[in-house]
């Protein structure tokens, strides 16, 4: 039989699992950690890569805008629309000159396959043990939270997106690229 103890850390950790899929930003938020300062520099990071060629880092990125998007689970339904809405539009990423990043607790293995499966042309970056996630405010163990973030040449932050809707987020991506580099 169950102890009460026992069914209460059940229920807790079922009700935080089903914040992360239904992206309750504002208990979600509150527990992946503390967001990175617009304005400031980007925290820094290096993951393997789906495609097998070794790691990516932030400093790679240097001179161009950079889109890093925080997801929870490859093969799932709200981040397989996200992903394939930024491949949709990843011609007008790169005629703005800005590269596009995922990143989750998945494995190379699983980016590998989901990028095979869906199509998907950026790469998806393995953060296993939520490192990056958590530097990014962005963790809520196992999962990596649905946050994005836009990142400028210099490698400055310049804004987050906690609050994401997979049908519409990257063109929200794209019209804030647009304000930022007339600025």
């Amino acid at each position: 039989m169950l102890s009460y103890r026992k069914i209460l850390t059940t229920l807790l950790v079922s009700c935080l699992t089903l914040m992360v899929w239904l992206n309750f930003v504002p208990a979600a938020a509150a527990l992946g950690g503390t967001q990175p300062t617009i304005g400031e520099p980007a925290p820094a990071f290096t993951l393997p890569t789906n495609s097998g060629d070794g790691e990516i880092s932030l400093r790679d990125y240097r001179g161009q805008w950079l889109v890093v998007y925080f997801y929870p689970k490859d093969f799932t339904s709200g981040c397989t629309l996200e992903a394939r809405k930024f491949q949709q539009d990843l011609p007008k990423y790169i005629e703005i000159n800005t590269q596009i990043l995922g990143i989750s607790a998945d494995d190379v293995d699983s980016h590998a396959k989901f990028c095979d499966a869906e199509g998907l042309k950026f790469p998806l970056l393995a953060d296993t043990d939520g490192a990056v996630s958590k530097a990014y405010g962005s963790w809520l163990s196992p999962y990596s939270l649905r946050h994005t973030y836009i990142i400028d040449p210099n490698g400055i932050l310049r804004e987050k997106f906690l609050g994401v809707r997979p049908p519409i987020h990257s063109q929200e991506v794209l019209d804030r690229l647009d304000e930022l580099q007339v600025l």
